[in-house]
């Protein structure tokens, strides 16, 4: 909420508006007061990296009343308030609609009580509303993801994680009740993303019978070795004929039928707290400079709109067509959707025996979820009676013959590995084409699966399928379905607007971001200068300069020059002149213009105002647990290519033998907007730049003006500029993409 309450801040001063903070929601529009106070650019300083909401939130019944909401009339109109932006769920949303619909009765009863004159009753005549969706639930219908869900998603996965360890240490079974009384979101994906047996959630009460199916398959998984189960429940959940399921029901169950030694944690409000992640520093900054931009168009006519997220757009929405959607049938229908999405190989195949053999390998650099698709791939492919076999070192490790079958438990407790437990190297296969062709016969591989991606690594992956490709002329043995799932943390893959481990890195920049600016605390006026990977592509830059709050980010894909930087540390030099705070900011280098180089030129012209400071980041962006998302996205992506290969396998199948060379047998799995597609890796050749490793578009880059905004430059946007930008902070925030 905090990122989101920020963007407004800035962007409302940044178009020449006067911004006010309401403390305390909805009562302390009632109670008015010192509860309505002006916002400055430096009110919002500092406050990315803070959990919950600094102006405060409380239940109000006052406002549930005619009276209580014409006292927050009063109060707006008071200051000249025609402008409302609420952060809330749809509660919180239906009251701001009601108070638009009632705002021009309440103006004229305040008229009538002689509270106001006419000429504050038409200078106020207007109410605007634009609401943003603050819900850990993920409950709301229309956005993809509502502001602090995916944070919640990291509390619970850091606590699965750590039970985990408990559990198999000592062979417990661990129950884990989430929050979710209505929407099941954070139970199913967070069973997703750790792995859990079992999961109960609200839409989708288990078929009767189902504490015999379940004690079957603990009883069944222990037997197969391993030493700890898992199981999530939403707080919601409840069986067919309504019966709640609580924690400690299914904790009983597994005692008396088991006897499995078991404990149950409530996880509670900690899912509410802590540090937000990247993504929703991310959301909650476009959604705010869209809440505003929103807000400047509105006329009379306009119905009070909310801002949501599809695919990678924010878009405004009318609220109430949204706020009565959020019924019971929408979301068992959308909740439904998601579940068979997720689980859609496991049930719709799961008796047919193709008996065709596997390949599954990392390619090019690590990066976190690589274990969770290989997990993901290995289980659906068995459970569709493929014999799966890993490839271990990449196509080295191919053509060297470091092949063997992998089986169900040989990837259990992989989901939540950082890394790649197959390992990977940078050997591109152009150079073994035959030695790697022997290898496929002598196992008998009928398709192949690539989990990997690029950092300078030449588009491993992508270029690897593509020489595989081109070489089914002189090779039969390339000739099957060959799948590729892009997974690098430079996001530079072409054919995907995501990579798998793009956002675990980000959390990891945002986190280090995050102590490096704690670190100088008490430090007055310091400048950063932070340089992160990526190669030529900058988006680990720029995305992190949003949730970092940084003040610019240098990239190679946006070509500055020297008089550039000149306006840059003249910009900064003017914020410190003026501030008592501290600051952060980004940047990217290429040959010339280097880390040390923009380091020395800052600490030089910043002689006597600020002093600098220089991080490399390095390879730790590639290390650590994955993410909630990139688990989730691993597992769900390699699902569904599993269910490609297996379907093209069964149309190749000729003659007793697979024969696919096609261009639509080697593609790509990249998601574009809200849809998982996938793309023959010779099409997309067209949108590559093969010399610097990047997609000819990236969809990205249009973050940067809003970027720019937030850091208080003045940049081309299609808003008045009304020169009003003053004070912001006393510590710069620099962080440098790889090459610019």
């Amino acid at each position: 909420m905090n990122a989101a309450v920020r963007a407004v801040v800035r962007m409302g001063i940044y178009v020449g508006a006067k911004v006010y903070f309401i403390h305390e929601g909805y009562q302390g529009m009632v109670d008015g007061g010192d509860n309505i106070k002006e916002a400055k650019w430096e009110s919002v300083s500092s406050m990315l990296q803070v959990g919950g909401t600094v102006i405060g939130s409380a239940r109000c019944k006052d406002f549930r009343t005619h009276e209580g909401r014409l006292k927050a009339a009063h109060n707006l109109v008071q200051r000249d308030i025609t402008n409302l932006c609420v952060i809330g769920g749809d509660g919180s949303l239906t009251g701001a609609n009601l108070f638009r619909e009632e705002w021009s009765s309440l103006l004229e009863e305040l008229l009538q009580q002689g509270l106001i004159d006419e000429e504050a009753t038409q200078r106020n005549s207007e109410l605007h509303i634009v609401g943003m969706v603050g819900s850990i639930d993920n409950d709301f219908c229309g956005t993809d993801m509502t502001i602090g869900t995916d944070s919640a998603l990291h509390r619970i996965i850091e606590v699965v994680d750590a039970i985990m360890t408990t559990a198999q240490s000592h062979q417990r079974t661990f129950v884990l009740e989430v929050m979710g009384r209505h929407c099941g979101y954070l139970a199913l994906v967070s069973a997703l993303a750790c792995g859990a047996d079992w999961v109960f959630i609200p839409e989708m009460p288990p078929e009767d019978g189902w504490e015999d199916n379940m004690c079957q398959k603990l009883s069944e998984i222990r037997s197969r070795g391993s030493r700890l189960n898992i199981i999530i429940v939403a707080e919601g959940a409840t069986d067919r004929q309504g019966q709640h399921i609580t924690s400690d029901f299914v904790k009983d169950l597994v005692v008396r039928r088991l006897g499995f030694d078991t404990r149950v944690t409530i996880l509670g409000h900690v899912q509410r707290g802590g540090t937000p992640s990247a993504f929703d520093r991310i959301l909650a900054s476009r959604m705010g400079v869209e809440a505003v931009l929103a807000l400047l168009e509105a006329s009379a006519n306009t119905p009070a709109c909310v801002v949501s997220l599809v695919g990678n757009q924010a878009v405004r929405l009318p609220l109430m067509e949204c706020v009565q959607m959020v019924s019971m049938f929408v979301l068992e229908t959308d909740m439904r959707l998601s579940f068979e999405n997720n689980l859609s190989t496991y049930r719709l195949l799961s008796f047919r025996k193709s008996s065709f053999n596997v390949a599954v390998m990392n390619v090019g650099a690590p990066a976190a979820g690589m274990n969770a698709a290989v997990r993901s791939a290995v289980r659906v492919g068995i459970t569709e009676g493929h014999k799966m076999f890993a490839v271990n070192d990449g196509f080295e490790g191919f053509y060297k013959g470091q092949i063997k079958e992998i089986k169900w438990g040989d990837v259990g407790g992989w989901t939540g590995q950082g890394g790649s437990l197959l390992g990977t190297k940078r050997t591109l296969p152009g150079k073994h084409l035959d030695k790697i062709a022997e290898q496929m016969r002598i196992h008998n591989i009928n398709a192949l699966l690539v989990v990997g991606g690029c950092w300078l690594s030449l588009l491993q992956a992508f270029e690897s399928i593509l020489q595989l490709y081109v070489a089914r002329a002189d090779y039969e043995e390339f000739c099957i379905p060959m799948c590729i799932l892009p997974a690098t943390i430079s996001n530079n893959v072409p054919g995907t607007d995501l990579s798998l481990g793009a956002d675990t890195s980000l959390n990891a920049i945002v986190e280090t971001c995050d102590r490096i600016k704690q670190s100088a605390s008490g430090t007055k006026r310091r400048v950063f200068i932070i340089e992160t990977m990526g190669g030529y592509c900058g988006y680990l830059a720029t995305v992190g300069g949003l949730a970092a709050g940084a003040d610019t980010v240098y990239i190679y894909e946006e070509p500055f020059d020297i008089r550039d930087l000149q306006a840059n540390v003249e910009h900064l030099t003017e914020k410190m002149k003026t501030s008592i705070q501290r600051g952060t900011g980004a940047q990217n280098c290429n040959e010339n213009f280097t880390t040390d180089f923009i380091y020395q030129l800052y600490s030089e012209e910043g002689r006597g105002v600020f002093d600098c400071r220089k991080n490399i980041l390095g390879h730790m962006q590639q290390g650590g647990a994955p993410s909630p998302f990139d688990r989730n996205f691993g597992t769900k992506i390699a699902a569904k290519a599993m269910q490609w290969i297996t379907r093209t396998l069964k149309e190749s199948y000729k003659g007793g033998r697979v024969f696919a060379n096609s261009e639509e047998t080697a593609c790509l799995l990249g998601m574009r907007r809200r849809t998982l597609v996938f793309q023959p890796v010779a099409q997309l050749r067209d949108e590559t730049d093969f010399v610097h490793r990047i997609p000819k578009e990236q969809w990205w880059l249009k973050l940067r003006p809003l970027m720019k905004i937030l850091a208080k430059y003045k940049t081309s946007y299609d808003v008045s500029d009304s020169g009003q930008l003053e004070h912001v902070t006393r510590r710069g925030f620099y962080i440098l993409g790889h090459w610019i």
